[in-house]
């Protein structure tokens, strides 16, 4: 083996991540919205960005965890 990996693996693996990256992304931004009791543009662009850091985050920590 050459050690390369095939174009179907890396595009599997880029999808895993994006859903992944997804489902913390969904779970984060409903958390905020129920912490919050309005619901403006400002909260809603606020809160959509605070929940990507969140999942970026969330992310790195899993996968240092298991070195994945």
């Amino acid at each position: 083996m050459t050690g390369r990996t095939s174009p179907r693996t890396t595009t599997r693996t880029a999808l895993l991540a994006l859903g992944e990256l997804l489902a913390w992304w969904a779970a984060l931004a409903l958390l905020w919205l129920v912490f919050i009791t309005s619901v403006d543009t400002l909260e809603r662009i606020v809160g959509a960005s605070a929940a990507a850091a969140g999942a970026l985050l969330a992310r790195a920590g899993r996968r240092a965890v298991t070195w994945r």
